[in-house]
């Protein structure tokens, strides 16, 4: 006879899903350089179609690759004079909704940003809060990494930022009380 303990059942346990993002954006002159919806002073910004925040793309990337809700091409075209110059927090706060309304919860986002200039670790700490901000988030939920390229690549001879980021979604299950 099977014990007690065996005959009960396994706790429900959330489904989860991860999500995936990368972005990587050229560096222009006359442009303004917007990483995770902060301006970084520097002589050179991101080209792109919206604000160009390479890091705030690869989140969203991640948000909604993790829901199976397609990438920020499909969703906001760089065709569409709508999104000329608007900002990535903005995008992301769209993205936020639809996962939302699609019934998942962020659990966190891990983000690791590519440059070999300039410095980021003084804006990290305003980065965190603005994307956490946006997404609901406490800060202890958003993480943000910066690296360089030991001067390898288009991004080691200073062409361009890359960022890769990772979030963990959870199923948004109703209480049933």
């Amino acid at each position: 006879m099977a014990s007690e303990k065996s005959m009960t059942s396994p706790p429900l346990l959330p489904n989860v899903r991860v999500g995936f993002g990368y972005d990587v954006h050229r560096l222009v002159t006359d442009r303004a350089l917007i990483l995770g919806g902060v301006e970084i002073p520097y002589k050179l910004g991101l080209a792109g179609h919206s604000d160009a925040d390479v890091l705030t793309h690869a989140i969203m990337d991640a948000l909604l690759g993790a829901a199976g809700k397609g990438d920020i091409g499909g969703l906001f075209p760089d065709t569409d004079p709508l999104y000329k110059d608007i900002s990535s927090l903005k995008l992301l706060s769209q993205v936020a909704d639809i996962i939302r309304d699609a019934s998942w919860v962020i659990s966190n986002i891990d983000i690791t940003l590519v440059a070999q200039a300039p410095k980021i670790a003084p804006y990290i700490g305003k980065m965190k809060t603005r994307i956490a901000a946006v997404c609901n988030l406490s800060i202890s939920q958003v993480n943000i990494k910066a690296t360089t390229t030991e001067g390898l690549g288009f991004v080691g001879v200073g062409e361009g930022i890359a960022a890769y980021a990772v979030c963990l979604l959870m199923e948004d299950i109703p209480d049933a009380g």
